[in-house]
């Protein structure tokens, strides 16, 4: 049994002021800019400190003989989590999506750094909350995640949804089967599995254009929602087979018939993995779950 004190990980991601420093080089060339489009560079300098100051007392909560770690958003896939860290997501309600998929069963703390901003659905507490939190450990729930799975022993793991499809969300050709056994190929800007976590974002636009849409899941419901995203009728494809639900222990299984799909889970199209022709993907309900504070 391990005897090491806990890690403190926290992740964030470069404010809208940083991401402009780097583009233009100066403030005063930062300011001209935002001054083009409508914009005040002292809104994103306000919004830069309020992230600045979060982290700072985030940074202040932790006690002094625990373990730290820092890790941005871009960095996640290089970055290894170890079973002992505790988890500290400061920023927008996407930055625990983005994190979720690289834990197993770590506990994550949702800190808002702007509350009132942002919906505060899965950053649900202020950096003053932090230092109970930390010397409770509470966990309020788990939250049900979704996994793909290659046939040659990859697998990627979502939050909030998973997209199979073309990597420019062109027209995918493949052969989509559902749990009950039924298959169709089909031709369409790709597929959407997601979870209720998930189900008010990407799955929720789709399913506002849809009269039969399925109902959404809970977070924590062990199931799914599924939507094949604009499916083209053709003499060769079909359009029967665009939405559904899957419980616990079943998948929807897409077999690429195109040279390069791609599959991506929460909007991180960078960490994704690849099918080739022939090759098949499995999606169903993960076994692991967000540890959420």
């Amino acid at each position: 049994m391990s005897t090491l004190n806990p890690r403190v990980v926290v992740v964030s991601r470069r404010s809208e002021l940083d991401e402009l420093l780097a583009r233009h080089g100066t403030r005063g060339a930062a300011a001209y800019f935002l001054r083009q489009r409508g914009r005040d560079l002292d809104e994103v300098t306000a919004r830069h400190e309020a992230l600045r100051a979060a982290l700072t007392e985030v940074g202040r909560a932790v006690p002094a003989d625990w373990r730290r770690g820092h890790v941005e958003r871009a960095d996640l896939p290089r970055f290894l989590f170890g079973p002992e860290d505790i988890v500290v997501a400061v920023g927008q309600d996407g930055l625990v999506a983005n994190v979720a998929k690289y834990l197993d069963g770590q506990p994550v703390i949702g800190v808002d750094p702007e509350p009132g901003r942002n919906p505060g659905v899965l950053v649900r507490h202020t950096a003053g909350a932090v230092a109970e939190l930390l010397r409770t450990s509470a966990i309020g729930e788990e939250r049900t995640m979704v996994v793909a799975r290659l046939d040659d022993g990859q697998e990627l793991c979502g939050l909030n949804e998973v997209y199979v499809g073309h990597a420019s969300h062109q027209s995918a050709r493949y052969v989509l089967g559902t749990p009950d056994g039924d298959r169709e190929r089909q031709s369409s800007s790709g597929l959407i599995v997601g979870t209720g976590t998930g189900a008010t974002g990407w799955c929720a636009s789709i399913a506002r254009e849809r009269a039969a849409a399925p109902a959404p899941p809970a977070p924590d419901d062990r199931r799914l929602c599924w939507f094949v995203r604009e499916a083209w009728p053709s003499p060769t494809t079909g359009v029967r087979q665009d939405a559904g639900l899957l419980a616990a222990g079943e998948q929807i299984e897409l077999t690429s018939e195109s040279e390069r799909l791609v599959v991506f889970a929460d909007g991180l199209e960078s960490d994704a993995i690849e099918l080739s022709w022939g090759q098949r993907v499995r999606v169903g309900v993960a076994e692991r779950r967000l540890r959420l504070a």
